[in-house]
């Protein structure tokens, strides 16, 4: 098994709101990631005390802990229970029903050990991206396109953020975990599995510079710490977001390559 993971901020006088880690047993086989995109407030009240790092590493830790250790727990109802002990770890100290209180994008997957009945289960909650490969080399893109089918359509999606119709995060309410894109897949089909803050995925989604199976190639390759390198050029090529529309003119960069 091999493991490759980095991260790191999008501005260097700013914390990494970006969360990235994996877990595997002490046998060495099986093993589950998590990769949790914070999302950045505007400048203002958020009903927060902490910020959006020390929520990211709150959850993203509890998420990594239950996913490895409560293997009799489907991933959702994981990030739920995360979600819920984190919402306790500050709910005396923070307006939780505040509109910008601490929110994440979540991609996790779990792989038991190998036989005809393992699995690889996954979770991606908004516009983080899981690639899982298949044995037969086929790359495929696990996405919550909610706020892309948003946009298709001429909405706002700022208002439209853990609402009925629109799209979810994970924030203070444990039922946004079953909003996730969830599923599982014989562990006997997967090759290898990529998680990708959009920070990351802007080699794809954002520079065009290739597609999934490309990306994922690349990972392989040269690892993730080249990927990382590779967007971080092509934002400051263009720092007035001028050739490449984007939101941020530099994001937070997570990503995380693991061949089962």
């Amino acid at each position: 098994m091999r493991i490759d993971l980095t991260t790191e901020p999008g501005d260097p006088q700013r914390p990494n709101e970006d969360y990235v880690s994996v877990a595997l047993p002490a046998s060495g086989r099986g093993g589950a990631l998590v990769l949790l995109d914070g999302v950045t407030p505007p400048e203002g009240d958020t009903g927060c005390v902490h910020g959006v790092p020390w929520f990211t590493a709150r959850l993203g830790g509890t998420m990594l802990e239950l996913s490895g250790s409560r293997r009799d727990m489907p991933l959702a109802n994981c990030l739920a229970e995360s979600i819920r002990r984190t919402a306790d770890a500050h709910q005396m100290t923070c307006d939780l029903s505040h509109v910008l209180t601490p929110q994440a994008t979540v991609v996790a997957a779990r792989w038991d050990d190998a036989g005809d009945d393992a699995v690889v289960e996954h979770l991606v909650l908004s516009d983080s991206v899981l690639l899982m490969e298949g044995t037969d080399g086929r790359v495929t893109a696990i996405l919550d396109d909610r706020i892309d089918q948003l946009r298709a359509a001429g909405h706002l999606v700022a208002p439209l953020r853990n609402v009925e119709g629109g799209f979810f995060t994970a924030a203070a309410d444990p039922d946004a975990a079953q909003r996730a894109v969830t599923g599982t897949t014989p562990r006997t089909a997967v090759r290898a599995l990529a998680a990708l803050t959009d920070g990351a995925a802007r080699w794809v989604e954002v520079f065009h510079e290739g597609d999934w199976a490309d990306c994922l190639a690349l990972l392989r390759k040269e690892g993730t710490q080249s990927l990382v390198e590779r967007v971080r050029a092509a934002e400051a090529a263009d720092p007035g977001r001028t050739a490449f529309r984007r939101g941020k003119p530099r994001d937070d960069k997570a990503a995380l390559f693991a061949e089962l």
